[in-house]
């Protein structure tokens, strides 16, 4: 797909793709703000109607704001809040129901700062992955901003993945971690609470059953679902999202993901910045985790942290998953992308087979 230009980029406005929003939450904090505590929390990624039963035509009790964070009790089954969704999922709020795929599932892990980045061979540095819902962080240098003019803090969500280069600690005390992309970004350098990111090891990405050989992956369009074999044995199943539909349910023709049996992961990258299409109808995604690409044009299996409408078309032809399934796959498949560049390129037909299905 055309790549467009930040300038570009200002003109795009499309519902549901704000991945780096300034939004009506307060950015540029020094410090975490205090999240709710418990495993099950949502972010909302827009304004939200809380309903007083998990149904859309219910009585609208309260609103969320976009970057809400709310502690729910349980999922339970109701209707589909949208017409061209077959999701009936809700979670219990203390306040009422809010539809599952308005939420990004995020928990609010505090980590502890290192004092010291490991040492590679290369210099020092690390993979760090966000564990809380979302932490603001302030650009280094004014003058370069990340996507608006005049911007000089950004806000990062939970379960992105960056690349830390320094340490240092702030005149209120707060020790501070310097991070960016390592691969397709801007080259912009922030610096934001240490707390907020879980470093992340060479053994935590470790292939899984390595000396396994007959591997592939099966993409079921028309189930919007996907399974992993070894053998004849299914050893992973995921719900997933493809592409795609406008606003008003209808496929789009040039979103849409290649079908075809020869497909192979060739190219994988821990972390990436994705941008593509054209200022009418485009897309700017900073770090886009876990990817593995197996298609011409950059088509990709890879997290996906700015919806949450899995078993629905949702992308522009990319294969959307949960980030915890997409690393699965990112540690799975071949090739196998060393730790500290955090990524690999090669040609050819080595990599991992996906076959990419939908029924006539």
């Amino acid at each position: 797909m055309e790549k467009i230009s930040r300038r570009d980029f200002l003109k795009v406005s499309i519902a549901g793709l704000g991945a780096l929003a300034f939004s009506n939450v307060p950015l540029g904090r020094r410090s975490l703000p205090d999240f709710p505590q418990g495993t099950k929390l949502g972010r909302t990624f827009y304004t939200v109607n809380v309903k007083s039963k998990p149904d859309p035509d219910s009585t609208t009790v309260k609103q969320l704001y976009e970057d809400s964070v709310v502690q729910y009790d349980r999922e339970v089954i109701g209707y589909a809040p949208q017409t061209y969704s077959t999701n009936r999922r809700w979670v219990e709020t203390p306040d009422g129901y809010v539809p599952w795929i308005h939420i990004q599932p995020v928990q609010a892990i505090i980590n502890t700062p290192l004092d010291v980045l490991p040492q590679l061979t290369n210099g020092t540095g690390m993979w760090a992955e966000i564990t809380v819902p979302y932490v603001d962080a302030t650009l280094e240098s004014p003058a370069k901003t990340p996507k608006i003019e005049g911007q000089t803090t950004a806000r990062f969500y939970y379960s992105q993945i960056y690349w830390v280069d320094q340490i240092k600690v702030d005149e209120g005390g707060t020790v501070l971690y310097r991070f960016y992309e390592k691969h397709g970004g801007y080259g912009d350098l922030f610096w934001a609470d240490a707390r907020a990111f879980r470093p992340i090891t060479a053994e935590d990405i470790s292939p899984i059953n390595p000396n396994v050989t007959d591997k592939k992956i099966i993409v079921d369009l028309t189930h919007q679902v996907l399974s992993c074999y070894e053998g004849s044995s299914e050893i992973m199943y995921a719900r997933v999202s493809t592409g795609a539909r406008d606003l008003q349910g209808n496929y789009v023709e040039n979103w849409a993901t290649p079908v075809g049996d020869y497909h192979v992961i060739n190219r994988k990258y821990l972390s990436i910045h994705m941008a593509g299409g054209t200022s009418a109808s485009g897309y700017e995604e900073f770090s886009v985790c876990w990817t593995n690409i197996f298609a011409s044009n950059g088509v990709a299996l890879h997290s996906t942290y700015w919806h949450n409408n899995f078993g629905e078309p949702m992308s522009h032809g990319c294969v959307n998953l949960l980030p915890e399934d997409a690393k699965f796959i990112y540690r799975w498949s071949k090739p196998t992308a060393p730790y500290e560049e955090g990524k690999i390129e090669q040609s050819g037909y080595d990599g991992t087979n996906v076959q990419v299905k939908q029924e006539s």
